[in-house]
């Protein structure tokens, strides 16, 4: 069985190829807008277990951009039967790279994440 903690490393990984796949490399927004995006809520249902070599899919779904942050809802399905073993939502705030303070999204960045 899946430790249940292994869940979140799935999320956040589908998360950042979710932004990748948009052109969104979290070391170059760093870098070109100095900011990053962090965890600030997060509510996970584990409705049914993984098995050791179980295939997951996991599914990122951006609910709500405001000026300082994301909220997504994610599942994760196993592949072959469908199930649904974790849905979650998820709030990620924009801060400042270098003081960690809630930062608004730049607008170059927000337009990008709008536009999907």
């Amino acid at each position: 069985m899946v430790y249940h903690a292994s869940y979140l490393r799935f999320l956040e990984r589908a998360r950042t190829e979710w932004l990748r796949a948009r052109g969104l490399d979290q070391v170059r927004v760093r870098e070109e807008h100095g900011v990053v995006f962090v965890v600030r809520d997060l509510a996970v249902e584990f409705l049914r277990p993984a098995r050791l070599d179980d295939e997951v899919d996991a599914c990122v779904t951006p609910v709500q951009q405001r000026a300082a942050s994301l909220e997504f809802a994610q599942a994760l399905e196993r592949i072959g039967d469908g199930a649904l073993l974790v849905r979650a939502r998820v709030r990620a705030a924009c801060v400042e790279a270098d003081g960690f303070r809630p930062a608004p999204i730049p607008r170059a960045l927000a337009q990008r994440l709008a536009d999907g």
